[in-house]
């Protein structure tokens, strides 16, 4: 009998989907009996998946109708090509056709595939998209970040642009990688090998705070699984595109401009907030309980 992984940030795309949704509810599009595969990996001689490092179809969870989507960290740390991107973006439109609760996106990915260069960046523009029609059929779109790939580049985007994101603290979220900007700013500017540093800046603990993320949750399925069914059971509606949503979120935005300039990462911001203590070293209970009690964005 295979033991359940307790860890969602170790599992494979698979291992979520099955251990989030209604169990024997998940049916699978376009699986790896199908073996569409990247095109341009096959013509660069690369390792293919057949899959293609995504893993979508239909499925309940807590009894609503769900279009889930996995990406795999494993496969090319989850960067999105042409197939991949498209599978994503069929998915989404099959929600919308199929008129489902709710879209769960749970994001591993550290953006665009560059061996397919041109044909991944085209893939995120469509997946946002398709994203945006989901939202305009009033279908609420639910993020998941907590994979050891994190959430960068366009997929960095697209998960900032659902409704509500549920992080873990393992979780990493941002436009660029530590890896990206120390390689274009140098190791001054960002040292990516310092850990401790990347998750002051990237992890879930300060992406919550700037309420980037509006849900922090231990690094578990059934905190994953508990924070979902509370929201279902609640009901969430997608933020809209009203000229009101958008100057309320334009003005947030200014709001944050006014913050200390100086301010480079999450201790410096935890200082300000007036956060005292050791904040990276609380428990995810604990930060969320000291979280309510100041003033900050959510």
């Amino acid at each position: 009998m295979t033991q359940r992984p307790r860890s969602y940030r170790e599992a494979s795309a698979r291992q979520r989907i099955l251990h989030l949704c209604d169990r024997h509810s998940f049916h699978e599009w376009v699986g790896p009996l199908e073996r569409l595969t990247s095109p341009h990996l096959h013509a660069l001689d690369a390792p293919l998946a057949f899959d293609d490092g995504v893993v979508v179809g239909h499925a309940l969870l807590a009894g609503k109708t769900v279009v889930i989507i996995a990406q795999e960290g494993l496969f090319n740390g989850g960067a999105v090509g042409e197939v991949h991107g498209a599978k994503i973006r069929g998915a989404l439109l099959r929600a919308v056709e199929e008129r489902v609760d709710y879209v769960i996106l749970a994001v591993d990915s550290g953006g665009v595939r560059l061996h397919e260069a041109n044909a991944g960046l085209i893939a995120i523009s469509e997946i946002m998209r398709a994203l945006f029609a989901v939202q305009e059929a009033n279908i609420p779109v639910l993020a998941l970040v907590g994979g050891s790939c994190g959430a960068f580049g366009g997929m960095g985007i697209v998960t900032r642009l659902c409704d509500v994101v549920i992080m873990s603290e393992e979780g990493r979220m941002g436009l660029s990688g530590p890896e990206v900007i120390e390689t274009v700013k140098g190791i001054d500017e960002f040292d990516a090998k310092d850990r401790a540093l990347v998750w002051r800046v990237t992890g879930g603990k300060v992406r919550r705070t700037l309420n980037e993320a509006q849900i922090l949750v231990e690094d578990t399925f059934p905190a994953f699984r508990e924070a979902l069914e509370r929201l279902l059971d609640a009901g969430v509606k997608p933020r809209g595109f009203s000229m009101a949503t958008l100057q309320e979120q334009q003005s947030k935005l200014l709001e944050r401009t006014q913050l200390d300039p100086a301010i480079r990462e999450g201790a410096q911001l935890w200082r300000v907030l007036g956060m005292e203590g050791d904040v990276p070293l609380l428990s995810v209970a604990e930060f969320n309980q000291r979280l309510k009690g100041i003033d900050h964005e959510s």
